[in-house]
């Protein structure tokens, strides 16, 4: 692995334990559209993907009731998550080690009205020198764009090659390793058999990993 000068945090189900929330929330709103989802169906086949293609496929909604649909779910995540509660205490240690020697970022298919908050209370706002969030991008995961922009934001001579990404989902992996960022899975949303383009699998997400890839 290349030295690294960059990391990046996807924020769901990666640093933010609350893969299995947002299950609940879409089952909870498909349930009240007349289209109940299966938790397994869930994590088989939308788990990581953007809202057009969870909310929007699921449902075959789009223009404004699309956007009213992805503004509810948003609602519903911000009032059960915006205490930091999901980031677990290991993670936030990792993050401070982390950004006390690189630049650190969020790189999210999530918005950034419901990463702010969860970022604020689990004390961590000021630890990101940037987000990149479905605010910003046109194509969202397995799209690389997410990635290629975050390297243009990071600038100082950094490449692809120089950012760690952490990524929980095959859509994320895919994004990282096509945009030649290098990508640790993160175990848990999904088996790694559906991870294999990332350069390894853990089980978490602490100092001692950090320690170990920063050196």
């Amino acid at each position: 692995m290349p030295a690294v000068r960059a990391v990046a945090f996807d924020f769901n189900g990666t640093l933010s334990d609350d893969e299995s929330l947002l299950c609940e929330i879409y089952q909870e709103l498909f349930a009240e559209q007349g289209k109940p989802l299966a938790a397994q169906t869930y994590y088989d086949v939308l788990a990581g993907n953007t809202e057009e293609a969870i909310i929007g496929g699921w449902l075959g909604v789009e223009g404004d009731r699309l956007a009213a649909l992805v503004a509810e779910r948003i609602d519903r995540y911000r009032r059960r998550t915006a205490g930091g509660a999901t980031v677990d205490e290991t993670v936030r240690a990792a993050v401070r080690y982390a950004s006390r020697r690189v630049p650190v970022a969020v790189v999210s298919g999530a918005f950034r009205a419901e990463i702010e908050p969860v970022l604020e209370g689990a004390g961590l706002a000021g630890s990101f020198s940037t987000l990149v969030t479905a605010d910003d991008v046109v194509r969202g995961k397995p799209d690389p764009e997410c990635y290629q922009l975050l390297v243009r934001r990071l600038g100082d001579g950094i490449e692809p090659s120089h950012v760690l990404v952490f990524e929980d989902t095959e859509a994320g992996v895919t994004a990282a390793a096509d945009a030649g960022c290098c990508c640790v899975a993160v175990l848990g949303t999904m088996p790694a058999e559906r991870l294999t383009r990332a350069e390894e699998c853990v089980g978490g997400i602490d100092v001692p990993l950090l320690e170990r890839l920063l050196a």
